[in-house]
């Protein structure tokens, strides 16, 4: 895993990134270990520029050995789970998700940057 990733693996990190997305956009990688296309996605996204890593904060989550933090992200931010996923938090929300082959590296920052 890069070192601009932070790994998100307990639930008390929720509120932390929360209030962090009022400073600057949160990402948050839900990957299964088990699927290939998470696997596909997450290679995409360790091929991001590292300036872009400057503009927001990153965060991975195998939700296979963390499934009460993915359940708690689905609750909390209001998206429907899905594996692999990309969740942008700004201003406390989630703002962006997508999922599978919807992961593209454009789409991300584009959306950052929105």
């Amino acid at each position: 895993m890069s070192p601009n990733w932070k790994p998100l693996e307990h639930l008390t990190q929720l509120d932390a990134i929360t209030e962090q997305s009022f400073q600057k956009p949160q990402v948050l990688f839900k990957h299964s270990t088990r699927c290939s296309i998470s696997t596909m996605a997450l290679n995409r996204l360790m091929r991001l520029n590292p300036d872009f890593y400057q503009q927001a904060d990153f965060y991975y989550l195998d939700l296979i050995a963390h499934r009460d933090v993915s359940a708690a992200i689905a609750e909390r931010y209001h998206v429907h789970h899905e594996s692999p996923q990309v969740i942008i938090l700004k201003q406390g929300d989630a703002t962006y998700d997508a999922s599978h082959m919807e992961i593209t590296v454009d789409e991300l920052l584009s959306e950052v940057h929105e």
